[in-house]
């Protein structure tokens, strides 16, 4: 059985119009390195949903898995007050992902996405899929369009 958010993930796919391309591992994949390795990529191929908190709403910063994001630096660039790891309640709360398997679609709302720029070198991007066994393959410039993401240098 396909859990309820690997399955929201799926949906919102279709929806935009972008190919179903989830996988669902036997192991769990919670980070970058995990993934990359059972996927066989390089970890700058994996593409980090993180989700932050900035004046109290979310902000989802979708990041290589080989960079740290750079919160002083994005706040900036944004024109921004502080931005602040989110707690794992908020997290789920704002996208009904636990942290370690958030996807860059498939919430409850639309969320505020920025894109790191630094991803688009990559001819395959791989996202979590709303659990922490799911993944999902994706160009940069189809993950740019299916969430409206504003791109932006992170690092």
């Amino acid at each position: 059985m396909i859990p309820d958010p690997v399955l929201n993930v799926k949906s919102a796919l279709t929806a935009a119009g972008a190919q179903d391309t989830v996988r669902i591992f036997e192991d769990k994949v919670p980070t970058a390195a995990a993934a990359a390795l059972v996927l066989g990529c390089e970890v700058a191929a994996i593409t980090n949903s993180l989700v932050f908190e900035l004046n109290g709403a979310p902000l989802l910063i979708l990041a290589s898995g080989a960079a740290r994001v750079d919160t002083g630096l994005v706040a900036d660039q944004l024109g921004t007050g502080k931005i602040r790891r989110a707690a794992p309640d908020f997290v789920l709360a704002h996208t009904g992902q636990e942290v370690g398997g958030v996807a860059p679609v498939g919430h409850p709302k639309k969320l505020r996405t920025i894109l790191d720029v630094s991803l688009q070198t990559r001819p395959v991007l791989w996202a979590g899929a709303g659990d922490h066994n799911s993944m999902f393959s994706i160009t940069y410039e189809e993950l740019a369009r299916i969430t409206a993401a504003e791109p932006l240098q992170v690092r």
